[in-house]
């Protein structure tokens, strides 16, 4: 089987969700928007580009960091396997959405400013967002 990886910079959308499967398992997931923005050369304005979504899925050692530094509307990558997950809804329609199962998750630091803790301190993690400005073109 091919495996594809990719990374994405987005936003969080949901609030992160920790649950365990039916193994025992425990994972962390959420929900991401991703999108482009573009200078329009006309009008000089910047304009955004098609939103991508999708379900970030945090395993193992994600498991920790991630529990403490994303919550929705951060800033964030994330760099990972991602798949097409094809379900049938309670109405019996056919759906599917991309996962990506995360090994590593971080926060925008071009969008945030964040203090580092080192693993098993006890400490909350404090972000500050960073006025928003436009990308380099």
């Amino acid at each position: 089987m091919f495996e594809t990886y990719t990374t994405v910079i987005g936003s969080v959308v949901s609030e992160p969700r920790r649950r365990q499967t039916t193994t025992g398992e425990e994972v962390i997931s959420f929900r991401v928007a991703c999108n482009s923005r573009r200078l329009d050369k006309r009008s000089q304005e910047w304009t955004d580009g098609p939103t991508l979504y999708l379900t970030v899925s945090c395993w193992r050692r994600l498991l920790a960091g991630v529990g403490v530094a994303i919550a929705k509307g951060r800033p964030i990558i994330a760099h990972g396997q991602i798949k097409t997950n094809e379900y049938v809804t309670n109405d019996g329609e056919k759906r599917s959405d991309l996962e990506m199962t995360a090994v590593a998750v971080g926060l925008d630091l071009s969008r945030c400013v964040a203090r580092y803790e080192e693993p098993g301190a006890t400490a909350v993690v404090a972000v500050e967002e960073v006025a928003a400005r436009p990308a380099a073109a």
